[in-house]
């Protein structure tokens, strides 16, 4: 006897239809399954065995073949048991039959004693039901709210009984409650307790305003970390486009939220000791990495320098193509990687160069051979580069200034973003970083005062064609939190002043 249920299954962060067949035939009892099955699934014949007869039904002794189909897309996962183990019971007769089995899809993964556990990536799979014409989607209780945010009805069930039951055409469960406020957003450190550091914080405001990565560099404990930390308590409440995005990389890399969407801008800091794979994405199963996680909201790469030289230029490909695309033999999977990203440095192996008071150890070769770990097209791709100096006594002990504080600084970037909007569209690339060089050139309207200035600039600093296009894209956005239409000559100034790293390596050039 031959069953049929739909799946679905999981490549990245999409996802693709997949028929789960299953025949019973005579011969000695054996479990099989096809269709480039990895081990996960593979084992799902014990769980199912398992389940089935402790949930009070009878596993059938005959010869049963499982078949994923298509076969030629490799199957991952453990959320084929909920679907292997109903098609073993329509095969058997023990389920009756029904439209469900071509109307709706089922996912989940079974216990030893029934019970039906979440699984990752179930709002990209609901998203695929949906579009392949499915009226409904049966998932584990945990990742109901998750499913209905792709707009197809879901069924949670918490075992195996209560998902046959709905089979054979009993009530489904409530729809689950919402969680509350707590669980869907953070609480972001105050801006204003970062004190001095007046065009540290400025820059901040600047790089949550336009979507530019910014890296900040100076001596150990003027407050790079604690500023870095801050940022996305500047950046605007993700819309709802973005949040069903953020929610499907997270939960494809395995964190499925019981809350359904997430709200809250996702914050990365990965150790400098992480490897390549580990940053960008990689291994056997092709997961995503720290860029990917941190896709919506910030990447913070703390002790910069320190990463390995082939993680650092692995950024290059996402920080310009907003896309991590991760090949292997098989497959060939894409992901989406639009962070903003803030990068700490030392001024120097020791860390104290340019300290008032601490005499910097470091000969300027070493210093040079430190700065040179990054590279000058990684450098051309961060828009503001700041140096934090060392910070004064009486600022430290001087009352934190109201203007500094994280909801004026909110509102303003929100207004900058506002007028981005009306410029560039809709949309969460609408941003003066992502838009192209002609178009950066073509809004900023530049009379010849103003490429004078970006002339004189590029003599003395050797900036590139890209760096010049990234500070015209600064311009822009400081134009922006000003009101202004078009961007002056005070803006372009501005926007060079920003450029912290160019005019280290010129100090040292000097040296030399």
């Amino acid at each position: 006897m031959l069953a049929r249920v739909r799946s679905l299954g999981l490549r990245g962060v999409e996802g693709f239809g997949v028929s789960v067949e299953l025949d019973l035939a005579g011969g000695l009892p054996a479990f099989s399954t096809v269709g480039l099955p990895d081990h996960a699934v593979r084992e799902s014949r014990e769980r199912v065995s398992s389940a089935v007869r402790n949930s009070g039904f009878k596993f059938p002794s005959r010869r049963i073949t499982v078949n994923l189909a298509p076969a030629r897309a490799r199957k991952e996962g453990s959320h084929y048991d909920l679907p292997i183990a109903l098609a073993v019971l329509a095969a058997s007769g023990q389920v009756p039959p029904g439209d469900w089995s071509q109307n709706w899809c089922f996912v989940g993964e079974l216990s030893l004693d029934g019970r039906v556990r979440p699984v990752p990536g179930v709002l990209a799979m609901a998203e695929r039901a949906r579009a392949e014409g499915c009226s409904a989607i049966v998932v584990p209780v945990d990742n109901a709210r998750e499913a209905e945010a792709a707009g197809l009805k879901a069924f949670p069930v918490e075992d195996l009984r209560e998902a046959v039951a709905l089979l054979e055409g009993a009530a489904p469960r409530p729809r689950p409650a919402d969680a509350p406020a707590s669980e869907t957003s953070a609480s972001w450190e105050e801006l204003s307790d970062v004190r001095g550091q007046t065009l540290a914080k400025r820059a901040l405001e600047i790089a949550a305003a336009g979507g530019h990565n910014i890296l900040l560099i100076g001596p150990p404990g003027t407050g790079k970390s604690m500023l870095a930390r801050r940022l996305p308590g500047l950046l605007p409440p993700m819309t709802e486009a973005e949040a069903v995005e953020v929610t499907k990389v997270q939960s494809a890399y395995g964190r499925p939220p019981s809350g359904g969407l997430t709200r809250c801008r996702p914050f990365r800091a990965p150790h400098h000791a992480s490897s390549a794979a580990a940053l960008i994405g990689g291994g056997p199963t092709a997961r995503p990495g720290e860029v990917c996680l941190a896709h919506g909201g910030v990447l913070f790469l703390d002790e910069l320098p320190e990463f390995t030289r082939p993680a650092l230029e692995a950024l290059r490909q996402p920080l310009e193509d907003r896309v991590v695309r991760v090949a292997r033999a098989r497959e060939s999977v894409e992901y989406p990687s639009r962070f903003l990203l803030v990068a700490a440095a030392n001024p120097c192996p020791c860390g104290w160069r340019g300290h008032p008071r601490r005499a910097c150890s470091c000969s300027p070769g070493a210093v040079g051979r430190y700065l040179g770990r990054l590279s000058g097209p990684l450098l051309d791709r961060i828009d503001l580069q700041v140096e934090t100096a060392a910070v004064p006594f009486g600022d430290w002990a001087g009352q934190a200034s109201p203007a500094d504080s994280s909801s004026l600084a909110k509102g303003r970037v929100e207004a900058a973003r506002a007028r981005q909007r009306e410029r560039l569209g809709e949309g969460p690339a609408a941003l003066n970083a992502f838009v192209s060089a002609a178009e950066a050139r073509r809004q900023a309207r530049l009379g010849a005062e103003a490429l004078g200035v970006l002339s004189a600039a590029e003599k003395k600093t050797a900036l590139s064609a890209r760096g010049l296009d990234r500070v015209l894209r600064v311009g822009r956005t400081i134009a922006d939190l000003e009101g202004a239409r078009d961007v002056s000559c005070a803006h372009l100034a501005e926007a060079l002043q920003y450029r912290g790293l160019d005019r280290l390596r010129s100090g040292l050039e000097e040296l030399r």
